[in-house]
This record gives structure tokens, C-alpha cells and sequence, in this order.
């Protein structure tokens, strides 16, 4: 394996990774220094992700790339036993997953890697938390894209028909990470002005409402992912949010005088400006009926005889 990107992965690692020898017995953390030792290891970042991983379960894992027309990876890491092979693209830059990051870039880094994961025909269970280390002489490592990756150099050779899906995001990968950041940081922005909670009882709540969204996946998360995206949403909002900085949010949006001033600009209605802030005043025809109630004639109830009278007019 080329020097180079043998230390281009190890300078990528975290601190301190999840790594283990079998994969049965579960993951343990610990220093750089122990964790590069082991069968398999954390390759990404918690809150960054540097390299696209996919793990390909098929004999010729690590050459058939080619025969499916997909771009180079960077380097492929083989199981010598069975072929089976994880395959690894590395991005000149990262992805940030944290929940400050802007999820519009975080939507696009995952339309590319769903797509690259169909062109791959890589497993759509794999997590993507550890993957097989290089350093292992476990493994058959071969470098085949020196060079590294930006997004658009990759979606250049894919079909990115996702990437303009606003609405589903791939069940996969980035896809997953996106969604849980997504949805738990909207919820945690609203639900922790409910009583201001102590840390550790809003990390709590944090990870019980990520842990909810996860299980709504076919393939979930595992457990230390979902800990991870629960904890860093739940520092984030309680180290920027608090009833100092939401009474200085309201102030601006919503003090006195800028309501008044909405107030007066009113709204248009029928293409003139209203006198009530947009609202249409009731016309004659609705203040009639209301004073006939016509309902009361055929027997029905008011909504009933509304229904009625909006499906027929």
C-alpha cells in the first residue's frame, strides 16, 4: 500500500475511534495509538466524514468496480479469505455531519453516496462506523485514486436523480445521518425552551427522541451513531440556546414595535391593502347566511351543511 494514502488515513482518524477484532464482541474506544492496531477500526470523524466507505460483500470486490463503470476508489481493503472488500473514496473535503452544519450540503454528500453505493451494488446495511484497518496484515490493501475527491467529481460519473428529491432521502449511509440530524435538531429546537433542562436530563431526551426516528429506518443506526448524533445536538443547543439568547431573539422578531409595525402594513386582499393584517373582512353573502342558518332547514349541522354548500358552489 502506498505510503501516502496509508497516512492520509491515519491522520484522519479520530482521537480516540471505536475499534475491535471481532466484530461479535462488540466495539471498544480507546487512543489512536491502541485503536491502530486492531482487525477494524473508526475511520471517520463524529461530526466530519472525510472518506465515503462501502462494503461490498461479493468475490472481486476490490476490482469489479471498474466493470460497472464506477469511479477509482481511493484504496480498497480486502479480505483475502473471501474477496469481500470495504472501498473507500477519499474527499478533499469533509462533510460535516454536526448539527450546525448546513443540510443542504449534508442532502448532496448523500445523493452521491446513495448513488455510488447502487453503482457499487454495496451493502445497503452496512453503518458505516468502522470499517477493515489498512494497517492490519489481515487484509489485502491496494491504492488505485491517488488523487482526492470532491463531490462533484464523483457525481459527474452518477446518476443523482435523489439529489433533486427534496422531500425522501436515501435509507442509507449519509441518508440516514441526515434524516436523524434533521428531524431531532428541529425537535430539540423547540423542546428545550421547555423548561431549560440540566445537561445530562436533555441528553437524555435528546437520545430518546433520536433513538425513535432511527428505528423508523430499515437498516438503522447502531447504538454508539445514535449516542453520538444525540449528544452533539444535545451540547449544541444547550451551549447556544438558553433564555437569554431565545429573550434576545423574540426581542428582535418579535418585539412591540416591529409588531406594530407589521400591524400597519396590514396585508392585500383582492389586490388592495386590508385593514386587519391581511385577514378579509366577512362579506355580506357570509354574514346572510349566518343569520338565516340555512342548516337549521335541511336538519343538518352547521359544518355539515358548509361542506355541502363548498363542494356544490
Amino acid at each position: 500500500m502506498s505510503n501516502v494514502a496509508l497516512k492520509l488515513f491515519n491522520d484522519r482518524l479520530p482521537h480516540k475511534p471505536y475499534f475491535t477484532d471481532e466484530l461479535q464482541c462488540g466495539l471498544r474506544i480507546a487512543g489512536k495509538e491502541r485503536a491502530i492496531l486492531a482487525k477494524y477500526i473508526q475511520f471517520n470523524q463524529p461530526h466530519a466524514q472525510f472518506w465515503l466507505c462501502f462494503d461490498v460483500d461479493r468475490p472481486g470486490a476490490a476490482i469489479d468496480w471498474s466493470d460497472r463503470n464506477a469511479p477509482a476508489p481511493t484504496l480498497t481493503i480486502m479480505n483475502k479469505a473471501n474477496g469481500h472488500a470495504h472501498l473507500l473514496y477519499a474527499l478533499k473535503m469533509a462533510v460535516r455531519t454536526a448539527p450546525d452544519g448546513k443540510i443542504k450540503p449534508l442532502k448532496y454528500a448523500a445523493a452521491v453516496e446513495s448513488a455510488l453505493r447502487e453503482k457499487l451494488g454495496a451493502d445497503v446495511g452496512y453503518s458505516g462506523l468502522i470499517c477493515k484497518n489498512p494497517n492490519h496484515d489481515n487484509w489485502q490493501i491496494a491504492v488505485w485514486q491517488p488523487e482526492l475527491y470532491t463531490l462533484d467529481w464523483l457525481a459527474d460519473s452518477l446518476d443523482l436523480k435523489s439529489a433533486n428529491d427534496k422531500t425522501i432521502l436515501p435509507d442509507y449511509g449519509l441518508g440516514r445521518n441526515c434524516t436523524l440530524f434533521d428531524k431531532t435538531r428541529k425537535w430539540a429546537y423547540r423542546a428545550i425552551r421547555q423548561g431549560w433542562p440540566e445537561y445530562d436530563q436533555w441528553l437524555q431526551a435528546c437520545y430518546e427522541r433520536t433513538s425513535a426516528y432511527n428505528l423508523q429506518f430499515t437498516s438503522p443506526l447502531n447504538e454508539n451513531e445514535v449516542m453520538g448524533i444525540a449528544r452533539s445536538i444535545a451540547k449544541w443547543t444547550i451551549s447556544n440556546m438558553n433564555p437569554s439568547t431565545f429573550s434576545v431573539y423574540v426581542e428582535k422578531t418579535h418585539g412591540n414595535i416591529i409588531q406594530a409595525r407589521r400591524g400597519r402594513l396590514g396585508g392585500i386582499v383582492g389586490g388592495k391593502k386590508s385593514s386587519g393584517g391581511g385577514r378579509p373582512k366577512g362579506s355580506v353573502k357570509s354574514e346572510s347566511i349566518s343569520q338565516t342558518k340555512p342548516w337549521l332547514t335541511f336538519g343538518v349541522s352547521r359544518s355539515t351543511w358548509y361542506r355541502k354548500f363548498r363542494e356544490n358552489s
